[in-house]
C-alpha cells in the first residue's frame, strides 16, 4: 500500500522577470482581434509555477483572446487540474492549455485521456519536458505567439501515454533515486525556482549520499519473461528523459509519443565508482551510450512491466516529475493513442 506524501507549504507567487512581462504586453498589444468564429480555449493555470505571475498570466490570456474564446481556471489544490479537464471535454471545448509546470500537463492529461479534446500546454515550470517535447518554445512569449499561429493550422493528433497503475504520464516515471530526489526538490519549492536544475543536482547527490549510499531500496523489474533487480529504473514514453537546461538527457533509445511501447532502463547497482561512470553517460547525450554501460540493463519496445520491492520497506516513485508516495509494487503499461494534443 503506498504510503501517504508529506504535505508540502505553497510556495509564494512567482514573479516573472521584467522584460518576460514587456514582451508579453508587446505581444498582447500588437494582436488584431479575429471576427472570425473562435475555437472555445480552457486554460487552466498553476499560480505557484515557476514562471507564472498575475500579470504575465494576464498579459498571455489577453493575447490569446485574439484568436480563441478563452477562459482561464486557477486551480486550488492537488488534482483540480484533472477534475477541471473532465468537465471541459463534457462541455466541449476544442482546447485545452495547462500553464504550469510539467505536473500541471500531467494532471491535465489525466482528466482528457480517451476524449477528443486536445491538449496543448503553456511554459510555466522549471524544466517543461513535455512542452519542448511537443515542439512548444520553452519561452512563454514565444510558445504564446506559438498558440497565437495554431489558430490557423488547427490539426490536433494523438499520443500515447503511459500508466503507473492508475495514474497515466505523459513522458516518464522513476522509480528509486530519481524518484528520491523529486520528493526532496518539491519540499523545498523556492530553492526549485531560484536554483533551477542545479538545485536537482545538489539534491541528487546528496540524497545518494545520504540514502542510497548506505542502503538503497531494492527493485525487481520483470518485463516479457525476464527478470533484473537494481536500485533505481527510469520508465519513458517519449524522448528526451528530461532536460538539464537547454541539454537534453537520453536515457532509454527507441521511447517515442507514437511508439504505442515504453523504454526502460534499470541501474543495477549504485557505488561511489558506478554513479559517476553512468552520469558522465548521461550527459553525452545519447542513450545508447547509457545502455552500454555495465551496470545498465535496457528495455524497448515494452506493452507491460511489474515492479515489485526486493526485501524491506517500499520504493519511491515518481511520474512526470510529481511525487506519488512509496509502493511495494507497481504495473506499468501503455495506452496507445490515449490522449489528442495540439502543438
Amino acid at each position: 500500500m503506498p504510503s501517504k506524501p508529506a504535505a508540502v507549504a505553497a510556495p509564494p507567487p512567482p514573479v516573472a522577470p521584467e522584460a518576460t512581462l514587456e514582451r508579453a504586453h508587446e505581444l498582447a498589444e500588437s494582436i488584431l482581434p479575429d471576427r472570425t468564429s473562435k475555437k472555445r480555449m480552457l486554460i487552466i493555470v498553476n499560480p505557484y509555477a515557476t514562471t507564472v505571475s498575475d500579470r504575465l498570466k494576464s498579459l498571455v490570456v489577453y493575447a490569446l483572446q485574439g484568436r480563441y474564446d478563452v477562459h482561464a481556471v486557477e486551480t486550488q489544490r492537488r488534482r483540480h487540474a484533472t477534475e477541471l479537464c473532465r468537465e471541459a471535454a463534457a462541455e466541449g471545448y476544442d482546447v485545452v492549455v495547462a500553464f504550469g509546470g510539467d505536473g500541471t500537463a500531467n494532471e491535465a492529461a489525466n482528466g482528457l485521456v480517451g476524449s477528443d479534446t486536445p491538449l496543448t500546454v503553456l511554459p510555466g515550470g522549471s524544466t517543461n519536458v513535455f512542452c519542448r517535447t511537443l515542439g512548444i518554445p520553452a519561452d512563454v512569449v514565444d510558445a504564446t505567439e506559438h498558440l497565437l499561429l495554431m489558430a490557423d493550422r488547427f490539426r490536433p493528433r494523438r499520443v500515447d501515454l503511459g500508466l503507473a497503475g492508475d495514474r497515466h504520464f505523459v513522458f516518464a516515471s522513476g522509480i528509486g533515486l530519481d524518484a528520491s530526489v523529486v520528493e526532496r526538490v518539491d519540499r523545498h519549492p523556492r530553492l526549485k525556482a531560484s536554483a533551477g536544475e542545479w538545485y536537482f543536482t545538489w539534491a541528487a547527490l546528496s540524497t545518494f549520499n545520504r540514502r542510497y549510499l548506505v542502503r538503497p531500496p531494492r527493485l525487481r523489474v520483470e518485463v516479457d519473461g525476464q527478470s533484473v533487480e537494481g536500485v533505481t529504473a527510469i520508465v519513458q514514453n517519449s524522448d528526451p528523459f528530461t532536460y538539464f537546461g537547454r541539454r537534453p538527457i537520453r536515457v532509454s533509445p527507441g521511447a517515442a509519443l507514437d511508439s504505442a511501447s515504453l523504454s526502460l532502463s534499470v541501474l543495477r547497482r549504485g557505488t561511489p565508482l558506478d554513479v559517476p561512470t553512468v552520469l558522465g553517460r548521461v550527459f553525452s547525450d545519447s542513450a545508447e551510450r547509457v545502455q552500454r554501460h555495465r551496470q545498465i540493463q535496457g528495455f524497448k519496445g515494452v506493452r507491460r512491466a511489474r515492479v515489485t520491492a526486493v526485501g524491506d520497506g517500499g520504493f519511491p516513485l515518481q511520474v512526470d516529475g510529481d511525487y506519488l508516495g512509496e509502493f511495494d509494487e507497481m504495473t506499468f503499461e501503455i495506452r496507445p493513442r490515449a490522449l489528442a494534443v495540439v502543438a
